[in-house]
């Protein structure tokens, strides 16, 4: 595994520099010495180079360091700065602390070798666009300190689950890190196991919240703890438990290394700074596509924007919807709480305001009785607002989806169900959307709990001619129900749909028609598509899965359970779903936020955005699934009207972003 290293050599004289505050393997970093470390730096680099040149290494040109260099001395003449005495860094190992080690069984980029030889001195929060090789930044980082620590404790903490199970197999196929060394923490491990574990293990690979927890219990020693990676970092904000672990952390010693991994440090440079101040790092490595060594290694990525009109049917929706809004809206501007008179321009924040101010200041006349019904009306108006989004961005199933829990008394309070209910329109809207999607929402719950139950009763694809039975069984539908579902017309709930459907099929039969393309080309390439909803997802898999067995479309949610009926995946699940996607047993994925999030879910040709989202971090965060091997495209499907302009502040913050990590605005 680690045949080829190349070991960075200091020399004796040079080795106190290594553990000095500002660049030894263990101490939390000061900024006082960065100009000093970058002289050094420089000098050392000329040093080297001029030896290197002078005995000839291994017959190469220098033109090709670091790939063929071997060792690095220090300079003698310019004197190491004054460090942290060796004595004082209890459990440091003299004899390995004078390398580190540098895997060669990776193809070497520089901007990699870079930034880890940063990343192994201060506290580092590491930029990279997705794709670009962070888990490998972090992987040689963490063996780097495993050798210098013997007895020292490595942790890798991530958000969800399954990416600390990707993260931990990572980490072993790069740096071969030995597996007995290894662990995988998540709360449904005992306490008492995970107090063995602390004990045992040295390379732990964890949830933020585990660590809280242990520490809280004192069952992981944590003056042990020698180096800590935060993967998606920009979540350290506020009192999220990423930060709770570095503030408990910081109780028993400041002598540890942070690495901060994020494709998206922050959607603005407040957010950033508390970032930087939470994770106490005093180095940042940020790469865009643009920069100058990152560029041979991303690919072009298309960005599409298509704006759907409503339609004839949803604005005829959208008119009996808001007859039923505007009776609740009209009751609080009767009481002198709301004084916007048109319900269509009104939105769930301005609800909310309005509802503040009436807790704060109610009108005189208004007496304590009848503050109870105005606040059910508040309440009722909210919910509507609500569905209004899920019809104009989503579609009428959800939003029949979002009524029906409403007036079956699974979602909201018993007075919203038995106002609606006695409203004459509420309930023709009902009856409408009942006799359209009933029968296709109960399939569509059906087919979720079968995605989550009996998801792979099959074996696992090997090849094509297995994919049919995997398919049939995840989705409980047999051939003969394939057959005749493709006969039938599927019922799209918004124009959006049919618009995804024709640019996942163009995409697909364009694909094949390449002259290169195979039989089996629908395995080759990859789309991926984004909802906010698991019933949205539901329904465009169970749309797309009408066109078997050109898509094979799988669906991929969280772990929650959303109500009875809709069950979320287990850990093993989500970690089956990408592997088989990534194999080539599905060629379509339709995912909620969950798969936004570091997870390696493979080349992926076209990515699609069914909604829009606000935030430039989730954005950048889709965009970047797509142009990692070969050019990627983009395509954003927004309904005209007010998504139109939520998409466009999405996209303008996600280049106002770029721009300021590029000029490292930060305080």
């Amino acid at each position: 595994m680690h045949a080829c290293c190349i070991q960075i050599e200091k020399k004796k004289e040079y080795q106190v520099t290594c553990v000095r505050p500002t660049s030894d393997p263990s101490n939390t970093d000061c900024t006082g010495g960065d100009a000093m470390d970058d002289e050094l730096d420089e000098e050392m680099l000329l040093a080297a180079c001029e030896e290197w040149e002078s005995e000839g290494m291994d017959g190469t040109s220098s033109a090709n360091w670091p790939a063929t260099c071997t060792s690095i001395s220090s300079v003698h003449d310019s004197g190491p700065p004054h460090g942290t005495p060796l004595e004082k860094l209890p459990g440091f190992d003299v004899s390995t602390g004078h390398i580190y080690i540098y895997p060669t069984n990776y193809p070497v980029r520089d901007y990699q070798f870079n930034i880890i030889r940063q990343a192994l001195f201060k506290n580092t929060l590491v930029t990279l666009p997705t794709g670009l090789g962070k888990t490998f930044i972090a992987a040689v980082v963490m063996f780097n300190f495993y050798r210098w620590y013997p007895q020292g404790k490595i942790i890798f903490m991530a958000p969800t689950k399954p990416l600390v199970f990707q993260q931990i197999e990572a980490c072993f196929n790069i740096m071969g890190i030995p597996q007995c060394d290894m662990a995988e923490m998540t709360g449904n491990m005992p306490p008492v196991e995970r107090k063995k574990s602390w004990q045992k293990q040295r390379v732990f690979f964890l949830t933020p919240q585990v660590m809280t927890n242990d520490l809280s219990r004192r069952a992981c020693p944590a003056g042990d703890v020698k180096c800590v990676v935060v993967d998606e970092a920009h979540k350290a904000l506020g009192n999220h438990a990423y930060c709770q672990v570095v503030r408990e952390l910081s109780k028993y010693t400041s002598q540890f290394r942070i690495v901060a991994l994020s494709a998206t440090p922050g959607s603005d440079v407040k957010a950033i700074n508390q970032v930087l101040t939470n994770l106490l790092i005093s180095h940042i490595e940020i790469r865009s596509e643009e920069s100058i060594d990152i560029r041979q290694y991303v690919h072009e990525r298309r960005v599409e924007k298509i704006v759907v009109p409503l339609g004839d049917e949803l604005k005829l929706v959208k008119k009996q919807y808001m007859q039923i809004l505007c009776v609740f809206v009209q009751r609080l501007v009767r009481f002198n709480v709301l004084f916007c008179r048109d319900p269509a321009s009104l939105t769930k924040f301005q609800i909310l305001k309005a509802r503040d101010a009436f807790r704060q200041d109610p009108p005189p006349e208004i007496t304590g009785a009848r503050r109870g019904p105005i606040e059910g009306d508040f309440a009722i108006c909210m919910s509507l607002y609500h569905g209004l989004e899920l019809l104009l961005q989503h579609g009428q199933r959800s939003l029949y989806s979002f009524l029906l829990s409403i007036a079956n008394g699974s979602k909201g309070i018993s007075r919203t169900r038995s106002e609606l209910l006695r409203n004459v329109d509420f309930t023709t809207l009902m009856e409408r959307l009942r006799e359209k999607f009933s029968g296709t929402l109960h399939n569509s719950v059906h087919n979720t709990s079968q995605n989550a139950s009996n998801l792979f009763s099959s074996t696992s694809i090997s090849d094509g001619s297995s994919h049919s039975h995997i398919e049939e069984s995840s989705l409980g539908l047999s051939r003969k129900d394939k057959k005749s579902d493709r006969e039938e017309d599927y019922a799209t709930s918004h124009p959006k749909m049919t618009k995804l459907q024709e640019v996942v099929l163009d995409h697909f039969k364009k694909f094949c028609a390449e002259p290169c393309a195979s039989k089996t080309a629908g395995t080759n390439t990859r789309v991926m598509i984004f909802a906010q909803y698991r019933d949205c997802v539901q329904e465009i898999t169970d749309m797309l899965n009408h066109h078997w067995p050109m898509i094979r479309c799988m669906s991929f949610i969280g772990q929650a359970s959303a109500g009875k009926n809709t069950k979320g995946f287990t850990q093993k699940e989500q970690i089956r779903v990408v592997n088989e996607f990534r194999s080539g047993g599905y060629n379509t994925l339709v995912s909620t936020c969950v798969g936004e999030e570091g997870l390696d879910i493979g080349d992926v040709d076209l990515i699609i955005c069914y909604d829009a989202h606000k935030s430039p971090i989730r954005l950048v965060q889709r965009m970047g699934r797509t142009g990692r091997k070969r050019q990627g495209r983009i395509v954003m499907l927004v309904t005209e009207g007010k998504e139109v302009a939520v998409s466009a502040v999405s996209l303008v913050s996600q280049h106002v972003s770029d721009m300021k990590y590029q000029n490292q605005e930060f305080d």
